[in-house]
């Protein structure tokens, strides 16, 4: 459970002025943006951080996708974001804590993974890659954190849950994303046009 006084990573929202603003999703310079972030990086109290919008906090954003179909999941009531409580998400992932930081691993990398194996349990090999990063100023949850976008490309479906937050799961085809759209979050929402564009689906 996500304690209020833990340290996590953030870096200061100006620096997206220099390295190229933009707002939604955007698939080009996720590399270098990471890159540029965690040169940034600073290690805040959460409650410090969590309505300052002067501070941006980077949160590993998994999709898992399989064939035509993307995992699927809702938040439950105890999440420990309330303002995402109850929503369809298609994204695993989390705070990066200062708990992530050793001296052999790098940090990102440790937190994506740890978020992972927290909240859900891979059944089968999969490759992963970097595809975009969300950012999104609309409301008061995108004003204080920002997305790094991996999709994992899964052998088979099978994806089960470790965290009694995570509800109602199950794979669901890609071009049927758009149904109940009102109750994605938003940045899953944002997600939508990438996996119908580049997950193997026409997006009918």
């Amino acid at each position: 459970m996500a304690k209020k006084d833990e340290q996590i990573l953030v870096f200061p929202a100006s620096l997206l002025n220099e390295l190229g603003y933009f707002s939604g999703f955007q698939e080009q310079g996720a590399e270098d943006y990471l890159k540029r972030i965690m040169e940034a990086k600073e290690f805040r109290s959460r409650f410090s951080v969590e309505k300052d919008p002067s501070f941006k906090q980077l949160i590993p954003y998994v999709l898992m996708a399989h064939d035509n179909t993307v995992f699927r999941y809702t938040r439950g009531k105890k999440g420990s974001e309330e303002r995402l409580r109850r929503l369809y998400s298609m994204g695993i992932g989390g705070h990066i804590s200062n708990d992530d930081t050793n001296l052999f691993d790098p940090t990102y990398e440790t937190a994506l993974q740890r978020e992972v194996d927290e909240e859900v349990e891979i059944g089968c090999k999969y490759n992963q890659r970097l595809v975009g990063m969300i950012n999104d100023d609309s409301n008061s949850v995108g004003q204080v954190h920002f997305g790094m976008v991996h999709v994992f490309e899964l052998e088979e479906p099978n994806v089960t849950k470790s965290e009694s937050i995570i509800t109602e799961t199950g794979f669901v085809p890609v071009a049927n994303l758009r149904k109940d759209w009102d109750r994605y979050e938003t940045w899953s929402q944002l997600c939508i046009d990438y996996l119908q564009k580049c997950v193997g689906v026409s997006g009918e």
